[in-house]
């Protein structure tokens, strides 16, 4: 695992989307494609206004990224709390990318139909081939939360790599979620958190015993992947 703490917000958003462009770069030199994993929330959504800018959208041959989502909320796909309604107007239709090349999780669907058609989804993308995602953007809820891995829920436990339905009581509603034994089957697993609102959590999940039930994003442990975070110094304050 490389921590990686920048002064501002500014430095640190600045510092990520080069990564990510790198990252793409790197495997589309090697296979031909970026097969990438995204976040909702309000912290990608400014990395990915600046993905989309002038100073980052002409460096990735966009034609060879594929998209999938980390997690989604059983909300209809035009609500604003949908994950990747907020992605497709904030990124893909600045960059114009092809419907071909997003894999969206379908909320019109039961929740648990639509975690085994994601899965089905996502297998028949790799075509028979190992479940390795290139890169897994993440975030990291106040309360430790990543993904819709959220305290004391029994996706915790799963060991299966796949994609399951989480009910939260607190919102009375369901989510869709990858699981940690499929995140942590990625090439690259990225924690992009910011703010002294999470610093607290920060240190739960890096400093603290290890206590999944309470403090779940400590389940993100590639198997032989890489692991980073990029905190600035506020996120990092508790550290």
């Amino acid at each position: 695992m490389k921590l990686n703490i920048y002064k501002t917000e500014k430095e640190l958003l600045s510092a990520f989307a080069d990564y990510f462009t790198a990252t793409a770069k790197k495997f589309i030199s090697e296979s031909g494609i970026f097969n990438v994993v995204l976040s909702g929330g309000n912290s990608p959504k400014k990395l990915f206004e600046l993905l989309a800018s002038a100073s980052f959208n002409t460096k990735i041959d966009w034609t060879k990224l594929f998209f999938f989502f980390v997690d989604e909320r059983c909300v209809p796909e035009n609500d604003s709390e949908n994950n990747a309604h907020m992605v497709q107007q904030i990124l893909f239709n600045p960059l114009h990318i092809s419907p071909n090349n997003i894999f969206k999780i379908d909320t019109a669907l039961p929740p648990n139909e639509a975690a085994a058609q994601y899965m089905e989804v996502i297998k028949n993308h790799f075509k028979g081939n190992a479940l390795h995602f290139d890169l897994i953007v993440l975030g990291l809820g106040d309360n430790s939360h990543t993904a819709s891995l959220f305290p004391y829920q029994p996706v915790l436990t799963e060991t299966s790599a796949t994609v399951k339905e989480v009910f939260l009581p607190e919102e009375n509603r369901y989510r869709v979620t990858l699981t940690a034994p499929l995140i942590n089957a990625a090439h690259h697993i990225a924690f992009l958190v910011y703010g002294k609102g999470k610093a607290e959590a920060v240190r739960h999940v890096l400093k603290d015993d290890t206590d999944i039930q309470k403090f779940p994003a400590q389940l993100i442990q590639p198997i032989s992947g890489d692991l980073q975070w990029f905190l600035d110094e506020a996120a990092a304050s508790d550290l």
